[in-house]
């Protein structure tokens, strides 16, 4: 390409990182069972997310359309494959949809204009403490704007809106503790809802266009950035693409690369606008993966930090999948002290040794499917933390 090419679609990517390489074949065994409106089907794959686009695979295989059915109930248990290997074996529940209201569409409209004409000169700048520099910490992800379930977008916007604006608030009085000059935010992926999941089954339960999704996400991001850019000698944005903000998929699968995100592209956006204003902004810092990679690696007062949305490993198996990518020796992950991860939807703190893997709530109130197949809604939030030289010795979860 030309350079004027190569220039315009410059990303501001973190040192490069090598992408897992194994594709193992799938080994997949289907079954359909319809009833009138409703339908179940068993697949048989590697993972559970493999699994969800397999299930959606069966219903267009039937002549189904996926956006007039969602997912009611599952039942997942693993099973041993014919090379040894541990496979998992889901069973879902589909029930058929009936049209959307027009009258049920969230406000768009009036949802941005709250947005922007909420304050951002909610904190007051404090002295520097006294001592070696810690960095401020603000980890959040799984907004999902766009989606039906709980408190809708209203609800999940002002959440979002509300936990930065606390979040900002704590960093006075962590000031207080620690001399903090560096901010860091995490943006951990699954902003928008998107149409991809299950290969498009979502559809009926998503009140938003994408770019309207896409634009919620950017504006939430240029809030952050109006509010803490001021406080801070420093302020780093990382963002990681999650699985619902993947950009294209056919048939249930990605067909593009791995970086090809709308989770990503929305900082890309913001980063473009704040180069507009150097005096203002020429502090600020923005990262996401290189080209088909899907982690960001940030230095924060000397604790490295890893980014990762979390669909890359099984739930529980994080340090598992943090020593596989460790054993690479041309990626990062080996110097990583702290890693940051979403996805799951729920506040998970653990530690080995000196490292520490902190995953914060989604944003979103409630995953309805998982209401129904589990029982229990959500505790909504984000994390912060403050860090230096590897420790993290201050974890607390916002929520509102």
């Amino acid at each position: 390409m030309s350079e004027l090419t190569d220039a315009l679609l410059a990303k501001p990517t973190a040192p490069a990182v090598a992408g897992r390489k194994t594709d193992p074949e799938k080994d997949f065994t289907r079954q359909i069972e319809i009833k009138g409106d409703e339908a179940d089907v068993t697949v048989r794959g590697e993972t559970f997310e493999d699994n969800e686009s397999a299930a959606t695979a069966v219903l267009q295989g039937q002549g189904l359309d996926p956006a007039e059915w969602t997912v009611t109930g599952l039942r997942s248990s693993e099973w041993t494959m014919a090379n040894g290997d541990t496979g998992v074996s889901t069973r879902f529940t589909f029930a058929r949809c009936v049209s959307v209201a027009e009258a049920t569409r969230p406000p768009i409209d009036e949802l941005i204009a709250a947005l922007d004409s909420t304050p951002v000169n909610v904190i007051e700048v404090l002295p520097d403490t006294d001592g070696e520099e810690y960095t401020f910490v603000i980890a959040l992800g799984d907004m999902q704007f766009g989606k039906i379930d709980g408190d809708g977008v209203e609800g999940t916007l002002q959440r979002t809106i509300d936990c930065l604006n606390r979040a900002a608030e704590l960093l006075v009085e962590y000031r207080m503790r620690f001399n903090i000059r560096h901010v860091h935010v995490a943006w951990l992926g699954d902003h928008v809802e998107g149409f991809v999941s299950q290969g498009g089954a979502n559809t009926w339960r998503t009140q938003l266009t994408l770019n309207e999704q896409i634009r919620l996400t950017r504006r939430v991001m240029l809030h952050a950035l109006l509010l803490l850019a001021p406080v801070c000698k420093r302020l780093t944005m990382a963002a990681v693409p999650g699985n619902h903000g993947e950009a294209v998929r056919i048939s249930g699968k990605g067909v593009t690369r791995y970086d090809d995100s709308h989770d990503t592209e929305s900082l890309i956006a913001v980063k473009d606008a704040a180069e507009l204003n150097p005096d203002r902004f020429g502090h600020v810092e923005f990262y996401v993966p290189d080209t088909d990679e899907l982690i960001v690696v940030v230095e924060c007062s000397g604790t490295v930090v890893g980014h990762a949305h979390g669909h890359q490993w099984r739930p529980g198996k994080h340090f598992e999948w943090w020593k596989g990518q460790a054993f690479n020796q041309a990626s990062p992950m080996h110097l990583v002290d702290l890693l940051l991860a979403g996805h799951l939807h729920h506040e998970f703190i653990d530690t080995d040794g000196w490292r520490t893997f902190l995953q914060p709530p989604a944003m979103e109130s409630e995953s309805t499917w998982w209401r129904h197949a589990r029982g229990t809604t959500g505790a909504p939030g984000l994390i912060v933390a403050v860090t230096k030289d590897g420790r993290v010795p201050v974890k607390e979860v916002v929520s509102q």
